[in-house]
């Protein structure tokens, strides 16, 4: 069991759409009186892409995202109130494999992206709740297109490009030495404070059990994400997190960027 799976059960109390790989969860409820869709990955130990079987984002997964976000997009074509979408993320990374590049790994997870972009352009509401790991290509495809990003407050919650060991080569270091240069370096840490500083959560929350949710676990959930509809109201866009202590200089470039633009 997934904490994205568990999650998710516990928020969305329906049954799961039909249509979909069994790495994809799309279960229909409602937040704050909101028709909201709720997504999330997990594991399947029968996935026929074998780098794909611990809840990494691969060509299913890809796909099957896309596909569930779209579906949202043109039943609400014709609604003035647009429902939310709340991504739900455990993602460890996408799948790394022979098979996935030459099957073009590169266009299913970029299918997922552009999905979420366009709901959220659309006028969707779009949520990414982190309850554990928010790795890499995986991330990106699921979770990171939303106005609202809002982690749970645990030490097994981690966002970047990459898993330590794999950075730590890359890099030409020793975990060890990477661990203190993201002492340092806020991108390239993976504490929630570090990334918190960039500007990109909306809200940490505290939970009484982080791997399968408590009643008040949920109460305290649910009004988070009915608090973020609200707040996002029929704004489209991400400007909300360049307000970090650590992107100054994002948002001095935009500005400057900006002017010159409209000198042009």
């Amino acid at each position: 069991m997934s904490r994205a799976l568990n999650w998710l059960t516990a928020l969305a109390d329906g049954a799961p759409q039909a249509g979909f790989p069994a790495s994809v969860r799309v279960v229909d409820g409602e937040l704050d009186n909101r028709l909201t869709r709720f997504i999330a990955v997990v594991p399947d130990a029968s996935n026929p892409f074998p780098r794909a079987r611990n809840g990494e984002v691969g060509l299913l997964e890809g796909w099957g995202l896309a596909k569930a976000v779209d579906e949202a997009i043109e039943a609400d074509s014709e609604r003035e109130e647009k429902r939310a979408l709340v991504a739900v993320i455990d993602v460890p990374s996408q799948a790394y494999g022979r098979r996935e590049e030459a099957l073009g790994i590169h266009q299913a997870l970029a299918g997922a992206v552009d999905a979420y972009a366009r709901a959220r352009l659309a006028g969707h509401p779009v949520i990414g709740l982190l309850v554990g790991k928010a790795m890499s290509g995986a991330f990106l495809a699921h979770g990171y297109q939303a106005q609202r990003l809002i982690a749970l407050d645990d030490g097994g919650v981690m966002v970047h490009a990459m898993g330590k060991a794999a950075a730590a080569r890359i890099t030409l270091r020793s975990v060890e030495a990477l661990e203190a240069l993201a002492a340092k370096v806020p991108p390239m840490a993976y504490d929630l404070d570090s990334y918190a500083s960039l500007g990109l959560l909306w809200e940490r929350l505290a939970v009484e059990a982080v791997e399968s949710p408590s009643a008040t676990d949920l109460v305290r959930t649910r009004a988070c994400l009915g608090q973020a509809i609200r707040d996002i109201g029929t704004s489209t866009d991400l400007s909300s997190r360049l307000g970090g202590k650590n992107r100054q200089a994002s948002s001095r470039v935009r500005d400057i960027l900006r002017a010159q633009w409209q000198e042009a």
